[in-house]
């Protein structure tokens, strides 16, 4: 009976130990997710200074908030004089519910590994300097309830994709340089016209039927 009690003690601290191992492991991913966002970024006022990959895991880094699990759920950099590019990396972050990147000089294109991000709820990148088009993969964010793309420089049609995110509640994209129709399908049917102006090429309210969606988009 004691060596059975033993082995038993034994299988418990055996896993015990591996959920730790794998908990550090993929805090430590996380880790390295956020250093190749720091990597990426021009930091002139030292706001990623505490972003150190030597520790265990980024929960103690300034802007970076995790839950119970040591899993990232917030990253707040917005207002905070980066610019540099978005590193594709963050796609990674699979719990990360708030990615608040607004109001610096970012630029480059937004990365289409963000639609790995399963959780997300908000996504804020306005007033940056992003080009490119908005990624048609960013319609696989199921929980997506604010995407505010607004005040940048990016070109092509809004996605359709979109239009399948049923939790979307605010969509901005005005001051950018869209093209093609403004979407009236699911979500956007509630979206005011004003978070579509400031696009010259961009039309609307779509008219199904009547035009193509990328109509000016050539």
């Amino acid at each position: 009976m004691a060596s059975r009690n033993c082995r038993w003690e034994l299988l418990a601290a055996s896993l015990t130990l591996t959920l730790a191992l794998i908990h550090l492991v993929e805090a430590n991913l996380e880790g390295d997710a956020l250093y190749a966002l720091r990597r990426s970024l021009s930091d002139p006022d030292h706001v990623l200074q505490s972003w150190d990959p030597t520790l265990v895991n980024p929960c103690t880094w300034f802007h970076v908030t995790c839950n119970q699990d040591n899993r990232v759920t917030r990253v707040d950099l917005g207002n905070s004089n980066l610019s540099g590019h978005l590193a594709p990396e963050l796609g990674k972050l699979e719990h990360l519910q708030y990615l608040e990147l607004y109001k610096n000089n970012i630029q480059g294109t937004i990365p289409s590994e963000l639609a790995n991000l399963k959780s997300l709820i908000s996504l804020d990148l306005y007033n940056n300097n992003l080009t490119g088009k908005i990624p048609t993969s960013l319609g696989k964010l199921k929980s997506l309830v604010f995407l505010r793309l607004n005040d940048n420089q990016l070109t092509g049609p809004i996605p359709r994709e979109l239009t399948k995110i049923p939790s979307l509640k605010v969509v901005d994209v005005s001051s950018n340089d869209l093209c093609g129709t403004i979407p009236t399908g699911g979500p956007f049917e509630h979206i005011p016209l004003q978070n579509f102006e400031n696009n010259s090429r961009l039309e609307g309210p779509e008219l199904i039927g009547l035009a193509s969606y990328d109509t000016n988009c050539n």
